[in-house]
């Protein structure tokens, strides 16, 4: 046997309107996704996943808000995290986890990087 990670792929919207209405422009919203806060956040450059739990204090990054630098600010200390890479805006060295965002025909879908079994 041999074990790799792989992307599975979860929907969670059923369009990209449905997305856009339930995350509006420069906001964000924490929604739970196969028991993973996730914190999705849409801004003018599209729409984004990070884990919604603040590295430096746990708060919840749906509770934040977005910049125009296409950044989620932690409500609690205010700390500022890139959506596409996940680094932190200041020099803290923190990293919230980021997930790939899949625009399908038949809706949203996020993927979450899982270990696999395969045979050989």
């Amino acid at each position: 046997m041999l074990f790799k990670r792989e992307i599975k792929w979860y929907k969670v919207f059923e369009s990209l309107a449905a997305a856009e209405q339930q995350v509006g422009l420069n906001t964000a919203q924490t929604i739970i996704v196969r028991g993973k806060k996730i914190c999705f956040a849409r801004t003018a450059q599209g729409l984004f996943a990070v884990n919604d739990k603040c590295p430096h204090n746990g708060a919840s990054l749906g509770n934040g808000h977005c910049t125009t630098e296409n950044s989620i600010v932690c409500p609690l200390h205010r700390y500022h995290f890139d959506l596409k890479t996940g680094r932190a805006k200041s020099g803290l060295g923190d990293v919230v986890d980021t997930y790939p965002i899949e625009i399908r025909s038949d809706g949203v879908y996020i993927g979450f990087k899982e270990l696999v079994c395969t045979l050989f």
